[in-house]
């Protein structure tokens, strides 16, 4: 398995540790992704079902198709009802014109996109959508700048190119936060794939630097809650109709 694979494969065992610590998607952004009218929505790497549940309480017909049967097992749990079926971008376990849209959340930068941009259009209607989101802190705030430092990973924007049979992708931001307290972003830190495949040692000394910057941080220190603030970034592109 190469680094990417380890990386893109290593969230089911952190599973319960990912469903505490990540945080949703703003509801602008699902309304700015989700096609009017069109009810059968895919949820493609649904992971542990944050956006699966988002989704539903629309009232839309989704499904969640993920490569990790630990995370779809903690999503039965929290979406019970939902069909939650194991699958990949690359192979999705699902009819052509089955689906109106498919949204794909914090996940599309581990996908094959040269397999996964046919796989998907396979599957949607015509006029179907493709819609792409991810949170990405907000690395303007000082405390957050920090906290990227330590965890060696700071945020940046992702590869948005689907192309053919997808027309023009559109691109748009949201800015929006959400309260935590320090054990969350313990978790929010520690459901990361580099951090979850870092040896034992180095990911508690990392562990104990985050820790340590809510015990010291003037925003954070004596708070048993905060703001995260995020830029959620989205992408959409649609076939013919």
């Amino acid at each position: 398995m190469n680094d990417h694979a380890a990386h893109a494969n290593s969230f089911g065992p952190a599973a319960e540790i990912y469903e505490r610590g990540r945080p949703g998607y703003p509801d602008a952004a699902l309304d700015w992704l989700l096609p009017a009218g069109r009810p059968r929505v895919l949820d493609l790497g649904a992971g542990t079902g944050k956006l699966t549940r988002q989704i539903a309480d629309r009232g839309l017909a989704v499904t969640a198709v993920d490569p990790s049967e630990g995370m779809l097992g903690r999503l039965a749990l929290t979406v019970p009802g939902v069909p939650a079926l194991i699958g990949s971008a690359e192979s999705i376990p699902l009819p052509a014109c089955s689906a109106d849209a498919v949204l794909v959340a914090q996940a599309w930068h581990w996908v094959d996109p040269g397999r996964a941009v046919p796989e998907v259009a396979r599957i949607l209607s015509p006029g179907g959508r493709l819609g792409l989101i991810w949170n990405l802190r907000d690395e303007s705030v000082p405390w957050v700048h920090r906290l990227g430092e330590i965890i060696g990973n700071q945020e940046r924007e992702r590869q948005t190119t689907v192309g053919p049979p997808f027309g023009p992708v559109e691109l748009t931001h949201f800015r929006w936060s959400t309260t935590l307290g320090p054990e969350r972003l313990i978790d929010l830190v520690a459901s990361r794939s580099a951090i979850i495949l870092l040896p034992a040692a180095e990911r508690a000394a990392l562990l104990s630097e985050v820790r340590k910057l809510v015990a010291t941080h003037p925003a954070l220190v004596g708070r048993t809650e905060f703001e995260m603030p995020y830029i959620t970034e989205c992408a959409r592109a649609d076939l013919p109709a």
